[in-house]
């Protein structure tokens, strides 16, 4: 049982890993905190009364993200100085007085154990990871079949990469093959997405990344080569959520459909990149592709690609579909050929491909505000 008294607690300020504070003199409860620390992936400091700053060196009352008061510490902790993020945790859910004693301390929450397990378990992960800019999350999808969208994803994924910046590449289609192929990576050792079709709840970002295969510097997500297993939307959720915790950019594979899956994904979609051949025949597909995913994405735009035949330009496939251009993708040869070798969209920095990432990554990231490191 769980209930906000002020506020939710401050994030961890800079994105710095850092553990909660516990006081309490209860060894009963102590032992549940630090169980659930434990499972949070994070190392507490425990004390019995409020310590000063600087006390064992790792910083003190003020300094620790999250503070988790044991209900017997309350008298100790009356004189603290008031701050955010403090948790006031017990036993009895039928104890009036303990709404008081969190009033006296400044609490934000006051937690009873069992039922507020899984709440502080999250709570705790949070501060143990760092909570600082969610990752720019792009999805990208095709306006028909062999547009070309997962190449595109890969070329971004990995010109992100390249530059620097925490990437992940997940490939939200079950029937495309798998991305891990197109890098040149479906014998790398790490997870697929089947391994995660049980998750529920709080999917650990640290934990998730380094689950991963990592293939050109980027993390991957895509499906293994067995029979075709279904993952829970929840899992979805949970798997994406942990990723974009994460920072730096998330790039999406889209498939040319909408299930309850892919509406989790829409819903953590930052940008949408409708990928459109330069054909009336494609800009009628993609009509009816913007028209079942569109609603659900903050922000959906087309990339063109050509060759253009006469008549129908780039602003024009944009103006059709009444969708905002991203950019025009021209014809790059070689793709294939450079795959085949090894060699994955947009890792040689060269060509029009390589260009178009560069350009997209540079508009994106100062149009949010954000570095993506």
């Amino acid at each position: 049982m769980s209930k906000t008294v002020i506020d939710d607690p401050p994030s961890a300020a800079g994105g710095r890993q850092s553990g909660p504070l516990i006081v309490t003199e209860d060894t009963g409860l102590l032992d549940d905190l630090l169980r659930l620390c434990a499972a949070a992936g994070a190392t507490p400091q425990v004390h019995h009364s409020p310590p000063p700053s600087g006390a064992d060196g790792s910083g003190g009352w003020d300094a620790a993200p999250l503070v988790l008061v044991g209900d017997d510490a309350a008298p100790r902790v009356r004189g603290a100085a008031r701050r955010r993020g403090v948790v006031l945790v017990g036993r009895d859910p039928d104890d009036p007085g303990v709404w008081r004693r969190a009033v006296e301390i400044g609490a934000d929450h006051v937690l009873v154990l069992p039922d507020g397990e899984q709440w502080l378990v999250d709570r705790i992960a949070d501060v143990a990871e760092g909570a600082g800019r969610p990752a720019l999350t792009v999805g990208v999808i095709g306006g028909r079949g062999g547009a070309g969208a997962s190449t595109l994803a890969c070329a971004l994924a990995v010109t992100s990469a390249r530059e620097g910046r925490r990437s992940l590449l997940v490939d939200a289609d079950p029937l495309g093959g798998g991305l891990d192929v197109l890098l040149g990576g479906e014998s790398a050792e790490g997870l697929r997405w089947p391994a995660f079709a049980a998750s529920r709840g709080r999917v650990g970002g640290g934990a998730l990344e380094e689950s991963l295969p990592e293939l050109h510097s980027l993390r991957v997500l895509s499906w293994d080569r067995g029979d075709c297993v279904a993952v829970p939307p929840q899992a979805v959720r949970a798997v994406l959520a942990a990723a974009r915790r994460r920072g730096g950019t998330v790039v999406v594979d889209l498939p040319r459909r909408a299930d309850d899956g892919v509406a989790e994904v829409l819903g953590q979609l930052d940008l949408g990149l409708l990928v459109v051949p330069a054909e009336l025949r494609a800009v009628a597909a993609a009509a009816r592709v913007s028209a079942a995913v569109g609603p659900a994405l903050r922000d959906l735009r087309v990339v063109v690609r050509g060759p253009y035949p006469p008549g129908l330009e780039d602003h024009e496939v944009a103006r059709l579909l009444g969708l905002p251009l991203a950019g025009e993708l021209p014809v790059e040869s070689g793709l294939l050929r450079a795959a085949e070798n090894g060699r994955p969209p947009g890792a040689g920095g060269r060509g029009p491909l390589a260009g178009f990432c560069r350009e997209f990554w540079e508009r994106a990231l100062a149009e949010t505000g954000g570095s993506g490191a």
